[in-house]
Protein backbone atom coordinates (compact mmCIF):
# COMPACT_ATOMS: atom_id res chain seq x y z
CA UNK A 1 0.00 0.00 0.00
CA UNK A 2 2.92 2.34 0.74
CA UNK A 3 4.20 1.80 -2.82
CA UNK A 4 0.77 2.72 -4.19
CA UNK A 5 0.70 5.97 -2.20
CA UNK A 6 4.22 6.89 -3.34
CA UNK A 7 3.31 6.30 -6.98
CA UNK A 8 0.09 8.28 -6.57
CA UNK A 9 2.00 11.19 -5.05
CA UNK A 10 4.44 11.13 -7.97
CA UNK A 11 1.52 11.24 -10.41
CA UNK A 12 0.05 14.25 -8.65
CA UNK A 13 3.37 16.10 -8.55
CA UNK A 14 3.95 15.48 -12.27
CA UNK A 15 0.42 16.64 -13.07
CA UNK A 16 0.87 19.81 -11.06
CA UNK A 17 3.84 20.75 -13.20
CA UNK A 18 1.42 21.30 -16.09
CA UNK A 19 -0.74 23.82 -14.23
CA UNK A 20 -1.35 26.96 -16.35
CA UNK A 21 -2.77 30.19 -14.98
CA UNK A 22 -4.45 33.02 -16.81
CA UNK A 23 -2.68 36.43 -16.80
CA UNK A 24 -5.22 37.77 -14.30
CA UNK A 25 -4.53 34.92 -11.91
CA UNK A 26 -0.79 35.31 -12.34
CA UNK A 27 -0.95 38.99 -11.43
CA UNK A 28 -2.96 38.41 -8.25
CA UNK A 29 -1.07 35.41 -6.88
CA UNK A 30 2.58 34.94 -6.07
CA UNK A 31 4.39 31.92 -7.60
CA UNK A 32 4.43 30.23 -4.21
CA UNK A 33 0.69 30.78 -3.73
CA UNK A 34 -0.06 29.57 -7.26
CA UNK A 35 1.98 26.40 -6.76
CA UNK A 36 0.36 25.75 -3.38
CA UNK A 37 -3.12 26.24 -4.88
CA UNK A 38 -2.41 23.83 -7.76
CA UNK A 39 -1.13 21.12 -5.41
CA UNK A 40 -4.08 21.65 -3.08
CA UNK A 41 -6.51 21.37 -5.96
CA UNK A 42 -4.86 18.17 -7.17
CA UNK A 43 -5.01 16.57 -3.73
CA UNK A 44 -8.62 17.58 -3.20
CA UNK A 45 -9.66 16.06 -6.53
CA UNK A 46 -7.86 12.76 -6.07
CA UNK A 47 -9.92 9.69 -5.23
CA UNK A 48 -8.40 6.55 -3.72
CA UNK A 49 -10.29 3.28 -3.94
CA UNK A 50 -10.33 -0.29 -5.11
CA UNK A 51 -12.42 -3.37 -5.68
CA UNK A 52 -12.31 -7.13 -5.14
CA UNK A 53 -13.94 -9.96 -7.09
CA UNK A 54 -14.02 -13.37 -5.41
CA UNK A 55 -15.08 -16.50 -7.25
CA UNK A 56 -16.25 -20.04 -6.45
CA UNK A 57 -16.50 -22.29 -9.52
CA UNK A 58 -17.37 -25.84 -10.55
CA UNK A 59 -17.44 -27.84 -13.80
CA UNK A 60 -18.07 -31.37 -15.05
CA UNK A 61 -15.27 -31.56 -17.63
CA UNK A 62 -13.47 -34.87 -17.68
CA UNK A 63 -9.84 -34.63 -16.57
CA UNK A 64 -10.22 -31.16 -15.04
CA UNK A 65 -10.32 -29.88 -11.47
CA UNK A 66 -14.02 -29.87 -10.69
CA UNK A 67 -14.19 -27.07 -8.10
CA UNK A 68 -12.17 -24.06 -7.07
CA UNK A 69 -12.08 -20.93 -4.92
CA UNK A 70 -10.08 -17.93 -6.07
CA UNK A 71 -9.62 -14.18 -6.00
CA UNK A 72 -10.36 -13.24 -9.58
CA UNK A 73 -9.31 -9.58 -9.25
CA UNK A 74 -8.00 -7.24 -6.55
CA UNK A 75 -7.40 -3.68 -7.79
CA UNK A 76 -6.30 -0.45 -6.09
CA UNK A 77 -6.41 2.94 -7.78
CA UNK A 78 -5.84 6.66 -7.43
CA UNK A 79 -7.56 8.90 -9.95
CA UNK A 80 -8.59 12.50 -10.25
CA UNK A 81 -8.45 15.73 -12.17
CA UNK A 82 -6.41 18.91 -11.84
CA UNK A 83 -7.29 21.85 -14.07
CA UNK A 84 -7.67 20.31 -17.56
CA UNK A 85 -5.67 17.17 -16.73
CA UNK A 86 -7.26 13.88 -15.68
CA UNK A 87 -5.01 11.13 -14.35
CA UNK A 88 -5.31 7.51 -13.27
CA UNK A 89 -2.99 5.06 -11.55
CA UNK A 90 -4.29 1.52 -11.05
CA UNK A 91 -2.56 -1.59 -9.73
CA UNK A 92 -3.60 -5.22 -9.70
CA UNK A 93 -2.33 -6.75 -6.47
CA UNK A 94 -3.49 -10.37 -6.61
CA UNK A 95 -1.70 -13.22 -8.37
CA UNK A 96 1.81 -14.63 -8.09
CA UNK A 97 4.84 -12.67 -9.27
CA UNK A 98 6.89 -14.44 -11.92
CA UNK A 99 4.00 -16.70 -12.93
CA UNK A 100 3.34 -17.72 -16.53
CA UNK A 101 1.82 -14.85 -18.47
CA UNK A 102 3.08 -12.40 -15.83
CA UNK A 103 -0.17 -12.55 -13.86
CA UNK A 104 1.30 -11.33 -10.58
CA UNK A 105 0.97 -7.90 -8.93
CA UNK A 106 1.54 -5.17 -11.51
CA UNK A 107 0.67 -1.67 -12.67
CA UNK A 108 -2.18 -1.81 -15.18
CA UNK A 109 -3.01 1.89 -15.67
CA UNK A 110 -0.69 4.90 -15.44
CA UNK A 111 -1.87 7.72 -17.69
CA UNK A 112 -2.65 11.42 -17.86
CA UNK A 113 -5.08 13.05 -20.31
CA UNK A 114 -5.49 16.68 -21.34
CA UNK A 115 -9.26 17.28 -21.54
CA UNK A 116 -9.57 20.97 -22.34
CA UNK A 117 -11.78 20.22 -25.39
CA UNK A 118 -14.34 17.44 -25.62
CA UNK A 119 -13.64 17.10 -29.34
CA UNK A 120 -9.86 16.56 -28.94
CA UNK A 121 -8.46 14.95 -25.80
CA UNK A 122 -4.85 13.76 -25.67
CA UNK A 123 -3.88 10.83 -23.44
CA UNK A 124 -0.38 9.52 -22.73
CA UNK A 125 0.86 6.59 -20.69
CA UNK A 126 -0.14 2.99 -20.03
CA UNK A 127 -3.82 2.59 -20.90
CA UNK A 128 -6.45 0.58 -22.73
CA UNK A 129 -5.95 0.05 -26.45
CA UNK A 130 -8.61 1.73 -28.60
CA UNK A 131 -10.04 -1.55 -29.89
CA UNK A 132 -13.49 -3.15 -29.40
CA UNK A 133 -16.45 -2.21 -27.19
CA UNK A 134 -15.78 -4.61 -24.32
CA UNK A 135 -12.05 -3.95 -23.92
CA UNK A 136 -12.36 -0.55 -22.14
CA UNK A 137 -15.33 -1.69 -20.02
CA UNK A 138 -14.92 -2.19 -16.28
CA UNK A 139 -15.37 -5.84 -15.13
CA UNK A 140 -18.32 -4.62 -13.05
CA UNK A 141 -20.22 -3.63 -16.20
CA UNK A 142 -19.71 -6.69 -18.43
CA UNK A 143 -22.79 -8.56 -17.17
CA UNK A 144 -20.96 -11.90 -17.06
CA UNK A 145 -18.17 -13.45 -15.03
CA UNK A 146 -15.55 -12.69 -17.66
CA UNK A 147 -14.96 -10.91 -20.97
CA UNK A 148 -15.86 -12.59 -24.26
CA UNK A 149 -13.32 -14.88 -25.91
CA UNK A 150 -12.92 -12.44 -28.81
CA UNK A 151 -12.07 -9.61 -26.41
CA UNK A 152 -9.69 -11.75 -24.39
CA UNK A 153 -7.82 -13.26 -27.35
CA UNK A 154 -7.89 -10.44 -29.89
CA UNK A 155 -7.72 -7.15 -27.96
CA UNK A 156 -4.54 -7.75 -25.99
CA UNK A 157 -5.84 -9.24 -22.75
CA UNK A 158 -4.54 -12.81 -22.98
CA UNK A 159 -3.63 -12.31 -26.61
CA UNK A 160 -3.40 -15.27 -28.99
CA UNK A 161 -0.13 -13.97 -30.45
CA UNK A 162 1.79 -14.91 -27.29
CA UNK A 163 2.03 -11.53 -25.55
CA UNK A 164 2.02 -11.65 -21.74
CA UNK A 165 -1.26 -10.84 -20.00
CA UNK A 166 -1.76 -7.11 -20.57
CA UNK A 167 -5.44 -6.62 -19.69
CA UNK A 168 -6.09 -4.99 -23.10
CA UNK A 169 -3.50 -2.30 -22.37
CA UNK A 170 -0.23 -0.96 -23.78
CA UNK A 171 1.98 2.12 -23.54
CA UNK A 172 1.32 4.88 -26.05
CA UNK A 173 -0.37 8.14 -26.95
CA UNK A 174 -3.98 8.57 -28.03
CA UNK A 175 -6.22 11.28 -29.46
CA UNK A 176 -9.96 10.93 -28.89
CA UNK A 177 -13.02 13.13 -28.95
CA UNK A 178 -16.76 13.58 -29.32
CA UNK A 179 -18.23 15.39 -32.32
CA UNK A 180 -21.61 16.73 -33.45
CA UNK A 181 -23.57 17.03 -30.20
CA UNK A 182 -27.32 16.47 -30.58
CA UNK A 183 -29.43 19.59 -30.24
CA UNK A 184 -32.18 17.56 -28.57
CA UNK A 185 -30.42 15.66 -25.78
CA UNK A 186 -26.74 16.67 -26.04
CA UNK A 187 -25.32 13.23 -26.81
CA UNK A 188 -22.48 13.13 -29.35
CA UNK A 189 -23.30 11.67 -32.76
CA UNK A 190 -19.68 10.70 -33.38
CA UNK A 191 -16.89 9.43 -31.12
CA UNK A 192 -13.41 8.73 -32.47
CA UNK A 193 -10.16 7.29 -31.08
CA UNK A 194 -6.76 6.93 -32.73
CA UNK A 195 -3.34 6.31 -31.27
CA UNK A 196 0.12 4.81 -31.42
CA UNK A 197 1.24 2.08 -28.99
CA UNK A 198 4.51 0.16 -28.57
CA UNK A 199 2.89 -3.20 -29.32
CA UNK A 200 4.66 -4.94 -26.41
CA UNK A 201 1.94 -4.76 -23.77
CA UNK A 202 2.09 -3.41 -20.23
CA UNK A 203 5.28 -2.84 -18.24
CA UNK A 204 7.55 -3.84 -21.15
CA UNK A 205 9.92 -1.75 -23.25
CA UNK A 206 9.55 -1.61 -27.02
CA UNK A 207 11.46 -4.26 -28.98
CA UNK A 208 11.03 -3.08 -32.55
CA UNK A 209 10.86 0.20 -34.48
CA UNK A 210 7.24 -0.40 -35.52
CA UNK A 211 4.46 1.34 -33.59
CA UNK A 212 0.96 -0.15 -33.44
CA UNK A 213 -1.61 2.09 -35.12
CA UNK A 214 -5.05 1.50 -33.59
CA UNK A 215 -8.19 3.51 -34.08
CA UNK A 216 -11.94 3.45 -34.30
CA UNK A 217 -15.08 5.45 -34.86
CA UNK A 218 -18.53 5.15 -33.32
CA UNK A 219 -21.77 6.55 -34.72
CA UNK A 220 -24.63 7.20 -32.29
CA UNK A 221 -27.86 8.03 -34.20
CA UNK A 222 -29.87 8.03 -30.94
CA UNK A 223 -28.85 8.31 -27.30
CA UNK A 224 -27.72 4.96 -25.90
CA UNK A 225 -27.12 3.32 -29.30
CA UNK A 226 -23.72 3.15 -31.02
CA UNK A 227 -22.40 1.47 -34.18
CA UNK A 228 -18.63 0.99 -34.06
CA UNK A 229 -15.70 0.08 -36.31
CA UNK A 230 -11.99 -0.39 -35.44
CA UNK A 231 -8.70 -1.20 -37.11
CA UNK A 232 -5.33 -2.37 -35.75
CA UNK A 233 -2.03 -2.56 -37.64
CA UNK A 234 0.62 -3.84 -35.25
CA UNK A 235 3.53 -6.15 -34.53
CA UNK A 236 4.66 -8.02 -31.44
CA UNK A 237 8.22 -9.23 -30.76
CA UNK A 238 8.77 -12.01 -28.24
CA UNK A 239 11.62 -12.35 -25.76
CA UNK A 240 13.19 -14.85 -28.17
CA UNK A 241 13.16 -12.31 -31.03
CA UNK A 242 10.23 -13.75 -33.02
CA UNK A 243 8.05 -11.01 -34.55
CA UNK A 244 4.42 -11.59 -35.51
CA UNK A 245 1.86 -9.31 -37.14
CA UNK A 246 -1.39 -8.16 -35.55
CA UNK A 247 -3.57 -6.91 -38.40
CA UNK A 248 -7.11 -6.82 -37.12
CA UNK A 249 -10.47 -5.21 -37.68
CA UNK A 250 -13.68 -5.29 -35.69
CA UNK A 251 -17.26 -4.08 -35.87
CA UNK A 252 -19.83 -3.89 -33.12
CA UNK A 253 -23.13 -2.58 -31.85
CA UNK A 254 -24.15 -1.52 -28.36
CA UNK A 255 -27.38 -0.27 -26.79
CA UNK A 256 -27.85 0.78 -23.17
CA UNK A 257 -31.32 1.86 -22.10
CA UNK A 258 -34.29 -0.03 -20.72
CA UNK A 259 -32.32 -3.14 -21.68
CA UNK A 260 -28.75 -3.91 -22.71
CA UNK A 261 -27.72 -5.29 -26.11
CA UNK A 262 -24.13 -5.75 -27.27
CA UNK A 263 -22.47 -7.67 -30.09
CA UNK A 264 -19.09 -7.65 -31.84
CA UNK A 265 -17.18 -9.44 -34.58
CA UNK A 266 -13.39 -9.31 -34.89
CA UNK A 267 -11.06 -10.79 -37.52
CA UNK A 268 -7.31 -11.17 -37.09
CA UNK A 269 -4.37 -11.89 -39.39
CA UNK A 270 -1.07 -12.82 -37.79
CA UNK A 271 0.61 -15.99 -36.54
CA UNK A 272 1.28 -16.90 -32.93
CA UNK A 273 4.86 -16.83 -31.67
CA UNK A 274 4.45 -20.55 -30.96
CA UNK A 275 3.57 -21.18 -34.64
CA UNK A 276 7.17 -20.59 -35.71
CA UNK A 277 8.90 -23.88 -36.62
CA UNK A 278 12.59 -23.04 -36.12
CA UNK A 279 13.76 -26.44 -37.33
CA UNK A 280 12.12 -26.00 -40.73
CA UNK A 281 12.26 -22.17 -40.73
CA UNK A 282 8.55 -21.99 -41.57
CA UNK A 283 5.22 -21.07 -40.02
CA UNK A 284 2.72 -23.76 -39.12
CA UNK A 285 -1.02 -23.54 -38.48
CA UNK A 286 -3.01 -20.61 -39.85
CA UNK A 287 -2.50 -16.87 -39.54
CA UNK A 288 -6.24 -16.18 -39.51
CA UNK A 289 -8.55 -16.25 -36.51
CA UNK A 290 -11.90 -14.72 -35.60
CA UNK A 291 -14.35 -14.27 -32.77
CA UNK A 292 -17.83 -12.94 -32.17
CA UNK A 293 -20.42 -12.68 -29.44
CA UNK A 294 -23.95 -11.44 -28.86
CA UNK A 295 -25.39 -10.67 -25.43
CA UNK A 296 -28.62 -9.18 -24.11
CA UNK A 297 -30.07 -8.51 -20.69
CA UNK A 298 -32.39 -6.40 -18.62
CA UNK A 299 -33.53 -5.71 -15.05
CA UNK A 300 -36.34 -8.06 -14.01
CA UNK A 301 -37.43 -6.32 -10.81
CA UNK A 302 -38.93 -2.86 -10.31
CA UNK A 303 -35.98 -1.68 -8.23
CA UNK A 304 -33.59 -2.95 -10.98
CA UNK A 305 -31.45 -4.78 -8.42
CA UNK A 306 -31.90 -8.17 -10.12
CA UNK A 307 -30.69 -8.41 -13.72
CA UNK A 308 -30.64 -11.37 -16.12
CA UNK A 309 -28.30 -11.71 -19.13
CA UNK A 310 -27.83 -14.27 -21.89
CA UNK A 311 -25.04 -14.67 -24.45
CA UNK A 312 -23.56 -16.71 -27.28
CA UNK A 313 -19.77 -16.39 -27.48
CA UNK A 314 -17.69 -18.05 -30.23
CA UNK A 315 -13.97 -17.99 -31.01
CA UNK A 316 -11.94 -19.79 -33.70
CA UNK A 317 -8.24 -19.88 -32.87
CA UNK A 318 -7.30 -21.00 -36.40
CA UNK A 319 -9.31 -20.63 -39.61
CA UNK A 320 -9.04 -22.73 -42.78
CA UNK A 321 -7.58 -25.86 -41.22
CA UNK A 322 -8.89 -29.32 -42.00
CA UNK A 323 -10.70 -29.36 -38.64
CA UNK A 324 -12.64 -26.82 -36.59
CA UNK A 325 -11.00 -24.92 -33.72
CA UNK A 326 -14.18 -23.10 -32.73
CA UNK A 327 -15.06 -22.90 -29.04
CA UNK A 328 -18.63 -21.78 -28.37
CA UNK A 329 -20.02 -20.74 -24.99
CA UNK A 330 -23.76 -20.50 -24.33
CA UNK A 331 -24.23 -18.58 -21.11
CA UNK A 332 -26.80 -17.14 -18.76
CA UNK A 333 -26.04 -14.81 -15.88
CA UNK A 334 -28.03 -13.43 -12.96
CA UNK A 335 -26.70 -10.65 -10.79
CA UNK A 336 -28.20 -9.06 -7.71
CA UNK A 337 -27.07 -5.65 -6.45
CA UNK A 338 -27.23 -5.94 -2.67
CA UNK A 339 -25.84 -2.42 -2.28
CA UNK A 340 -24.38 0.18 -4.65
CA UNK A 341 -20.89 -1.25 -4.09
CA UNK A 342 -21.80 -4.88 -3.42
CA UNK A 343 -23.25 -7.41 -5.84
CA UNK A 344 -23.59 -11.18 -6.24
CA UNK A 345 -23.41 -12.84 -9.66
CA UNK A 346 -24.27 -16.38 -10.80
CA UNK A 347 -22.95 -17.60 -14.18
CA UNK A 348 -24.01 -20.83 -15.91
CA UNK A 349 -22.33 -21.92 -19.16
CA UNK A 350 -22.53 -24.78 -21.64
CA UNK A 351 -19.29 -25.12 -23.62
CA UNK A 352 -18.67 -26.86 -26.97
CA UNK A 353 -14.95 -26.90 -27.75
CA UNK A 354 -14.08 -28.46 -31.12
CA UNK A 355 -10.34 -27.90 -30.67
CA UNK A 356 -10.37 -29.84 -27.38
CA UNK A 357 -12.25 -32.71 -29.00
CA UNK A 358 -9.68 -32.78 -31.81
CA UNK A 359 -6.95 -33.21 -29.17
CA UNK A 360 -8.90 -36.08 -27.62
CA UNK A 361 -10.06 -34.10 -24.58
CA UNK A 362 -13.59 -33.55 -23.32
CA UNK A 363 -14.97 -30.70 -25.40
CA UNK A 364 -18.58 -30.67 -24.24
CA UNK A 365 -19.11 -29.71 -20.62
CA UNK A 366 -20.83 -27.27 -18.28
CA UNK A 367 -19.50 -24.72 -15.81
CA UNK A 368 -21.03 -22.75 -12.96
CA UNK A 369 -19.55 -20.00 -10.83
CA UNK A 370 -20.67 -17.63 -8.12
CA UNK A 371 -18.86 -14.30 -7.90
CA UNK A 372 -18.96 -11.66 -5.19
CA UNK A 373 -18.04 -8.08 -6.16
CA UNK A 374 -17.31 -5.36 -3.63
CA UNK A 375 -15.60 -1.98 -3.92
CA UNK A 376 -14.49 0.80 -1.65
Amino acid sequence: MRAVLVLCAATIVCASAFAIESPAEASSNSPAEAGSSAVKQAIQNTTFGGYVIGKASANNQEGATHSNFELRLVRLYAKGKMLDFAYNLQMQVNGIGGSAGEKGPRIVDAWIEWQHWTWARIKFGQMKRAFMIENPMNPWDIGFGTYSQATSKLSGMSDRCGEHDSNGRDVGVQLQGDLLPSARDGHAWVHYQVGLWTGQGINHADKNSHKDLIGGIGISPVKGLSLNWWGWNGRYTSATGITVDRRRWAAGLQYNGAFTLRGEYVHSYGYKVSDWDAENAAWKGSAKSQGWYVMAGAPVTRDKKLRIYGKVDAYSDYLHLDYSTTKTIYGISAEYWILKNLKLQLNLNQIDDNAAEHRGADGSYSTADLQLYWRF
